[in-house]
């Protein structure tokens, strides 16, 4: 029987060799996708940090004026004030203005003090001499991530994990 030749058939579809090798570099670039994504954690870290600093600055304010400052802190946000003739008056700067917390974050005393309601606002004092007024802990959770500022009366601030 003659055989026919002519041209060869193109073929249709890719080899499995192919289809792996795409399916590889799509699962490698999701994984980089994922990776770069931001990290709730960072963010709920970075604004406690904020919430600290303005906090130290605050203190600080109270060393140099000499006069009493406080940290009112509560569920919806945080501002500072300084006791003058007897009247609380907001402090001066834009660093040192009343600001809320990211949406969805929820900010909660813990320990001595804490039963008094989430809905409550606690005011921490700052003597001249930079000392507070009161121990406090305030967790500030976001999305199931937790980070806890520490406020100690001998006036130092930090930021630890719960």
């Amino acid at each position: 029987m003659p055989r026919l030749t002519g041209p060869a058939r193109p073929r249709n579809g890719f080899s499995l060799i192919e289809l792996m090798v795409v399916l590889f570099i799509v699962a490698l670039m999701t994984g980089i996708a994922l990776m770069t994504l931001p990290d709730g954690r960072a963010d709920l870290r970075r604004e406690a940090e904020r919430f600290a600093a303005r906090t130290i600055a605050a203190r600080d304010q109270a060393i140099t004026t000499s006069a009493s400052v406080s940290a009112v802190v509560g569920p919806a946000g945080y501002y500072y004030e300084r006791r003058v003739d007897g009247r609380w008056l907001p402090l001066d700067g834009r660093a040192l203005e009343a600001t809320d917390w990211e949406r969805g974050t929820v900010a909660a005393f813990e320990g001595k003090g804490a039963d008094e309601g989430d809905s409550a606002n606690r005011r921490i004092l700052f003597d001249p001499l930079g000392l507070a007024s009161e121990d406090a802990r305030i967790v500030l959770s976001h999305d199931g991530n937790a980070v806890v500022v520490v406020l100690r009366r001998n006036g130092e601030i930090a930021v630890t994990a719960p």
